[in-house]
């Protein structure tokens, strides 16, 4: 099951539009949680405050399932169509560089989808071979983020 941008916008109405101020949504690959919050309140003579959304970064449920032998180069897609972050926050040093052992759980970016943020783990043990994206790159459930090389014992 792949959502799409527009899956997650009529997730996001539904929200708006119900009497409940919480959603979490749990499959196999992904959890999303979706709390509104309002930025302040407002007396009689002031505008409302906007609703927004908090940011969050969500680990996935469970760990991508890589069948893939020592050697193998596997590609590491995003959980989410989104935009995708190499860093935890501007300025910041990325998660992950060509060359880096990671493990199983590493998270190697983010993929930001309507203000929340899906982590992105690496599924393996192994070593990153290539980067494929750009910092701040717009992606599709489809793309290869980055390709790591599978170690012997991962």
């Amino acid at each position: 099951m792949n959502l799409t941008d527009q899956d997650v916008e009529e997730i996001l109405k539904l929200l708006e539009q119900s009497p409940y101020n919480e959603l979490k949504l749990q499959t196999e690959r992904f959890t999303i949680e979706l709390r509104p919050e309002t930025t302040g309140t407002a007396g009689p003579d002031e505008p409302t405050a906007e609703a927004a959304v908090p940011v969050e970064i969500v680990k996935p449920a469970s760990l991508p399932e890589v069948n893939a032998e020592a050697g193998d180069i596997v590609d590491v897609r995003p959980p989410l169509p989104g935009t995708f972050y190499r860093a935890p926050s501007p300025g910041a040093e990325p998660f992950t560089e060509v060359g880096q052992l990671v493990e199983a759980d590493t998270i190697l970016g983010l993929v930001e989808t309507m203000k929340l943020m899906n982590s992105v783990v690496s599924g393996c043990r192994g070593e990153i071979v290539e980067i494929c994206v750009e910092n701040a790159e717009l992606v599709e459930a489809d793309d290869v983020l980055m390709r790591i090389r599978v170690a012997a014992d991962g």
